[in-house]
């Protein structure tokens, strides 16, 4: 077999936690490809390295001294050098990365380096070869992440390379400069090379046991999620939840690869499994839930639409001239509501009433603000009867409005919305309803 395994900031934080990820690694032979991201937090009022390199190298292109503040980088690596008790120097590391710094060699480099150095730290304390991500995680001209070249040139790269650590994050553009993904973007290489070398299984460490139903900080101690389908997580991430970079499900869906999501400090617990399909019943008639605040609905009414053709089209045009994307749009007959993020609509809401009145000449346009959008998701809604009207009891039981109900034609989800003060108990009802009440049911 082969396994590509990546560990979060959190598991990389110190020399202990880099010793867990030791231990994870040796156990398993099979684990051949290590993707690392930068030191996290080792405490909580803790700064993280990638933010301590941003401060460092905009204080450079300020003009201002940054021995200090190098220093303190340095010292953070030394730090798990000599915990680790490994025989390695970054002098010459952070010689030529302050040099690059004064002459401005753009932020992308500046936060890449956390991972950059990490690894060189972990393949040395591993015995593993290292190998520049810039090598084989390539970009357009246009900045535009090329995943057929970088398939090609990884996967020819890795085949006279049995165990390799890359770093997370970044890649080179066509001239060698340094391009990063977004901020979490050690999920999308740790996929990429997945994907390059045919694993059998790519491995996500963090710091929690795998993905969780919902959100911790509203839900005690909510259930892990044995399995999930890539579609149920890609729902579920929209919608807000967050353990896995929402684009790292791509490179190796192409490939069918499944993504195991596991604890570092909890080696023993077996996490969650994401996957295509899978022939497992659902432990419960939903996966899990999740949410966001900050929407508002437009509302148009205009007596007869549904016999005008091209309504819909015209009013979401409007939107598209005003550069707005759209969530969802629920409709009667008589009735054509379009959801957006508040935020972004606020600036524009003139502009977007003024185009809705030429483009279809309503009878009334009316606005409601501070809406949370909540999405139930699950593969086991499709043969499980009666889930709405559960959903909706469960809501009216707790005291929440529904002021929208939306469920998707492959009966995978049910999105409702509710007030943003209605939030919170919009999900611990749901939670209560399909999951706790699940096992008295």
């Amino acid at each position: 077999m082969i396994k590509v395994t990546k560990f979060g900031g959190s598991s990389l934080a110190s020399a202990q936690q880099m010793e867990k990820v030791g231990n994870i690694i040796r156990s398993d032979p099979d684990r051949k490809y290590i993707i690392p991201s930068a030191p996290g937090k080792r405490f909580s009022d803790d700064t993280k390295v990638t933010d301590m390199l941003y401060k460092c190298y905009d204080a450079a292109s300020d003009g201002e001294d940054i021995d200090g503040r190098m220093a303190e980088i340095a010292a953070r690596y030394q730090e798990i050098i000599d915990g680790l008790h490994i025989d390695l120097s970054l002098d010459d590391e952070f010689a030529l990365i302050k040099d690059l710094f004064k002459r401005r060699a753009g932020r992308d480099y500046a936060a890449s380096r956390g991972e950059y150095l990490n690894g060189i730290v972990l393949a040395a304390y591993l015995g593993y070869r290292f190998i520049d991500a810039k090598e084989v995680i390539l970009f357009d001209a246009h900045g535009n992440f090329d995943a057929e070249r970088t398939n090609d040139v990884a996967r020819a790269r890795f085949k006279s390379v049995e165990k390799a650590v890359i770093p997370g994050f970044y890649g080179a553009m066509p001239d060698g400069s340094i391009k990063t993904f977004s901020r979490g973007g050690s999920d999308i290489t740790g996929s990429i090379i997945s994907r390059a070398v045919h694993a059998n299984v790519y491995e996500n460490w963090t710091d929690v046991s795998g993905c969780l139903a919902c959100d911790p900080r509203l839900v005690d101690n909510p259930e892990v999620i044995e399995t999930v389908t890539y579609r149920e997580l890609r729902e579920l991430s929209y919608m807000g939840a967050s353990v896995l970079h929402e684009d790292a499900i791509f490179p190796v869906r192409v490939e069918g690869i499944p993504i195991n999501i596991r604890n570092t400090n909890r080696p023993e617990d077996h996490g969650t499994l994401i996957v295509e399909s899978t022939v497992r019943s659902p432990r419960h008639v939903i996966t899990g839930v999740a949410g966001r605040k900050g929407f508002c609905s437009i509302n148009i009414d205009k007596a007869m639409m549904n016999s005008e053709i091209g309504f819909g089209r015209r009013v979401l045009q409007v939107f598209e001239d005003n550069n707005i994307s759209f969530e969802h749009t629920p409709s009667g007959i008589d009735t054509f509501s379009v959801l957006v993020h508040q935020e972004e609509f606020a600036d524009k809401e003139q502009d977007v009433i003024a185009g809705l009145h030429r483009a279809v000449n309503p009878d009334n346009i009316y606005l409601e603000t501070d809406l949370a959008l909540v999405a139930i998701v699950g593969r086991g809604m499709k043969n499980a009867q009666g889930t709405a009207g559960r959903l909706c009891t469960a809501l009216a039981n707790a005291g929440v409005n529904i002021k929208m109900i939306d469920q998707g034609s492959s009966e995978l989800n049910i999105i409702v919305g509710v007030r943003d003060e209605d939030f919170e108990r919009t999900i611990r009802a749901i939670y209560r309803e399909f999951i706790e009440n699940d096992y008295k049911k």
